[in-house]
């Protein structure tokens, strides 16, 4: 009998081993922005295309619109494993890496053809690793667009910014890209930035047209210059040791739906920025301000100087290559 209650309790730990092996691989994923941006379709995709194909293995929960963390916090808690993916902004990664700060260079890239290039080619695909001495891994660019200048009078020329307090991300790049021009740059989170300019406690943010529509940047502000003058992508990250845990065929599954949402984000990326754009006009809300040459030139001239500024932190070659995209 002894033998037999031994059997039973040995056979109820081995259910109870399977049962808690087969319970799926949760992933939290954590963002910032409205679920109709790029970023926030891309996520959703991210849990369609994992929950179609990895049903039962990996459950993915996504967490827009700083529900769960602020860019700010995520990458703090990803390393404590409260949270597993997550895409913020490449700005943010300054205090893990100086390299990527090379995508926060004013007027570097002409277009996102030219992002595009860099970041698929050797020099970006390096970038990706930049993080692993911090323990986190690097899986996939995503893209949102060009950047534009937006405030509460009209940006045609450097002079027009002066003395302005214009909201920035957590980056020493931009906050050096504005003191260029003579205005104040202040970081602030991004879920502050529209009642930050509807207070008027800042004159002006910079963003992509998709960001300015669905935040809805452009009630409260009256004029958007289109500027084009950086790039606003992000990183898809997580840790390493969540991601070196898992299984290689899992690993492999989870890249490869990742990679096709990636692509899905980013096509979604380029549609909006042309009808959130023209969304923006249709509205009468705010005015788009179009440079002339010589005006994109006087902004050219004010701001390039910050490559100098930087190189050493972010390496010569790196930013030679994403100057060379361009052609």
């Amino acid at each position: 009998m002894r033998l037999l209650t031994a059997a039973v309790a040995s056979l109820a730990l081995m259910v109870g081993a399977q049962t808690a092996s087969a319970a799926p691989v949760e992933i939290k994923f954590s963002h910032v922005v409205a679920e109709n941006t790029p970023k926030g379709q891309m996520a959703i995709k991210f849990k369609e295309l994992v929950d179609e194909r990895l049903a039962g293995k990996v459950e993915v929960k996504v967490f827009p619109s700083s529900q769960l963390f602020g860019d700010n916090k995520v990458l703090e808690a990803m390393l404590l494993g409260d949270v597993q993916m997550a895409a913020p902004s490449l700005s943010k990664f300054q205090k893990y890496t100086k390299s990527l700060q090379v995508f926060d260079l004013p007027f570097l890239f002409k277009d996102m053809d030219a992002v595009e290039r860099f970041q698929k080619g050797p020099e970006g695909q390096k970038l990706l690793g930049a993080l692993q001495k911090k323990g986190l891994v690097g899986l996939g660019y995503l893209h949102n667009g060009m950047k534009q200048l937006s405030a509460s009078a009209p940006l045609k020329v450097p002079a027009d910014a002066s003395g302005k307090k214009f909201r920035i991300m957590t980056s020493d790049v931009l906050q050096a890209q504005f003191e260029a021009v003579d205005a104040v740059p202040l970081k602030k989170p991004f879920s502050e930035v529209f009642t930050l300019l509807q207070t008027r406690a800042i004159d002006g943010q910079e963003n992509t047209w998709s960001n300015i529509f669905s935040k809805k940047f452009f009630e409260v502000q009256p004029y958007i210059t289109e500027s084009n003058h950086g790039v606003l992508d992000y990183l898809i990250v997580t840790s390493a040791e969540f991601w070196m845990g898992l299984d290689d065929d899992l690993r492999t599954e989870i890249s490869a739906a990742l990679n096709d949402a990636i692509a899905y984000g980013n096509q979604i990326a380029a549609q909006k920025a042309e009808s959130d754009k023209q969304a923006i006009i249709d509205s009468k809300r705010s005015e788009v301000v179009n440079l002339s040459d010589a005006e994109r030139a006087q902004w050219v001239t004010a701001m390039k100087p910050v490559w100098k500024q930087f190189e050493d932190e972010i390496g010569a070659d790196v930013i030679s290559a994403a100057e060379a995209s361009n052609q």
